[in-house]
């Protein structure tokens, strides 16, 4: 069969012509916000036609210091300026020696975290394939247990411990040594999948082997914003370790402050035994993805896993500064002001509409429309919100839980606009 080339002869013209003319149709965000951006501070986009919007996006995660964070950018401006090293693959360098340092003093230490390091590649889908090639290296078994509602990524090894039938199918992976359980609460209701764990992993003709791990996000943030809770992580860490399980912790969205602690996990005052963390880790919207592990566990040999971005200087420089963010009194109380007001909102819709499930942590909100509406309006709260300023997104099984993001630092006002938005629209 052959296939005419399609031929553009005069391309398009309007402001979107040269998108729909070239990009894929693999496109998604830009079709529910159909504007032409052109720069952004803080909390606020700004689109070429002088429109602007609150950011309760935030890259899915990855800005959680904001848009062109003054601190972070000033760092960088510096470093550029002085022609510091851009690209390093794994060598030594200042940056990432920096990095190493600001990190192991103001993340790892004062968590008694003591984690080695692993530089993946520039997304949080190289984090995740690394860490369970490392589990299956470390432990010399193949399976791994996952959770219905999980979102691990786009690539093979993340989309096999990944929930979404739909992103399973469109890459192409089935089941293969993968468990599935549920995760301790989602549409269906609370589950006890630890006790399932242990009864599978206990009784010889269950039919599960023994697996290398269990992966987990301590939030499940696509699935539909739902916290895991204290006892629940605390019993999981428990049966890990009854049976020499490896236990991995997704940090990648719901890490780097977003819950209100650096870490999601710290809250239940659990140790996991891996770690993948990027997105906000990148402290500027800058690719990077760490896997962190505890010491005996990093049985690699030299070169066993590579990648050419995986040593994104920019972002050393860049993740450094937001670590010493961390250190600044400002910025912990600011993000504790802000995450009780967006808790009093919550609390708040709630009781104006009961037949609204909301739920969350720190700096994200879910607002599970399923009883209230569904898919179809949470699709017209997201436009309503677009077309009042407000950028958010949806989540969930069938995108029924609109979801709210916005940067660690943002100002009250700001907040509070964004938020009267909403609550106009759920009104609507």
């Amino acid at each position: 069969m052959t296939i005419a080339p399609h031929r553009i002869d005069t391309p398009r013209t309007t402001e979107f012509g040269v998108f729909e003319d070239y990009e894929s149709e693999v496109r998604s965000y830009c079709r529910k916000f159909p504007v032409v951006f052109n720069r952004a501070k803080g909390a606020e986009l700004f689109a070429e036609d002088g429109r602007r919007f609150i950011d309760f996006f935030c890259g899915a995660g990855s800005l959680n210091y904001g848009h062109n964070n003054e601190f972070i950018k000033a760092r960088l401006t510096d470093y550029l300026a002085a022609d510091g090293i851009v690209h390093g693959l794994d060598m030594y360098t200042v940056a990432k020696r920096e990095f190493l340092g600001r990190f192991a003093e103001t993340v790892l230490r004062p968590r008694e975290l003591d984690y080695k390091v692993q530089f993946c590649g520039p997304t949080g889908t190289d984090a995740v394939e690394a860490a369970l090639k490392l589990a299956r290296k470390a432990t010399g078994r193949r399976g791994v247990i996952a959770f219905t509602g999980a979102y691990h990524g786009m690539s093979r090894g993340s989309l096999g411990v990944t929930g979404s039938r739909r992103a399973r199918r469109a890459g192409g992976v089935s089941g293969g040594e993968v468990t599935f359980v549920p995760y301790e609460d989602g549409p269906l209701g609370g589950f006890d999948s630890v006790g399932l764990i242990d009864r599978l992993l206990a009784d010889p003709s269950s039919g599960v082997e023994l697996p290398a791990a269990v992966i987990v996000e301590p939030m499940q943030m696509e699935g539909g914003v739902y916290p895991a809770s204290g006892d629940w992580l605390r019993s999981l860490r428990a049966v890990t370790d009854k049976y020499g399980v490896l236990l991995i912790v997704d940090e990648i969205q719901a890490g780097c402050g977003r819950t209100g602690t650096f870490f999601c996990f710290e809250q239940a005052g659990i140790v996991p035994d891996i770690v993948t963390v990027s997105k906000s880790i990148g402290g500027y919207g800058l690719p990077l993805s760490l896997a962190l592990f505890r010491r005996e566990l990093d049985v690699w040999e030299p070169g066993e896993h590579t990648g050419t971005f995986r040593g994104n200087q920019l972002a050393f420089v860049a993740a450094a500064a937001a670590c010493d963010l961390w250190g600044q009194t400002k910025f912990r109380t600011d993000l504790a002001v802000g995450a009780r007001r967006l808790d009093r909102f919550r609390a708040e819709v709630s009781a104006a509409h009961p037949d609204v499930d909301t739920r969350g942590r720190g700096m994200a909100i879910g607002i599970d429309l399923a009883r209230a509406g569904g898919p179809e309006r949470a699709d017209r709260i997201q436009r309503h919100a677009f077309d009042h300023g407000v950028i958010v997104e949806l989540c969930g099984r069938h995108d029924e839980v609109v979801k709210i993001l916005p940067p660690l630092t943002i100002d009250i006002p700001r907040l509070d606009s964004g938020l009267d938005v909403l609550r106009a629209a759920l009104r609507a």
